[in-house]
């Protein structure tokens, strides 16, 4: 009997928890830290952000990708005059459609497809 008054007290006193007097200035110095190390990490991060756009603009810059890109420009300009010689009369369709090698690719992409799905489900788990 005198166990149970015990535990009963015991509860009490831990449910009843007097507020101490420096509650207020404790939980402001805690925010105060928090927020200083978000600051400090979205600094870090905006500056890693644009050293890292720097460096591969630079990279761009000294791979020729411009050049590379108006190379690429003029050679679709070149297919797509060459696909316009081609007689308009062909069924393209119907030359698709009868060989089996469309519909197996079809599969294969289909395939792929159900892989990358199915493994952003088994990650969001």
């Amino acid at each position: 009997m005198a166990e149970l008054d015990f535990e009963r007290r015991l509860e009490r006193l831990f449910a009843d928890a007097p507020e101490l007097a420096d509650a207020g200035a404790f939980a402001e110095r805690v925010e105060r830290r928090l927020d200083a190390g978000w600051t400090a990490r979205r600094w870090l991060i905006g500056a890693a952000g644009v050293v890292g756009g720097v460096i591969g603009a630079s990279q761009l810059m000294m791979s020729n990708v411009f050049q590379r890109v108006e190379t690429a420009g003029d050679s679709a300009r070149f297919l797509s005059t060459s696909l316009n010689h081609i007689s308009t009369g062909a069924n393209w369709m119907a030359a698709i459609s009868n060989s089996g090698t469309a519909v197996w690719a079809a599969a294969g992409v289909a395939v792929i497809m159900m892989g990358f799905v199915l493994t952003r489900v088994i990650g969001e788990i």
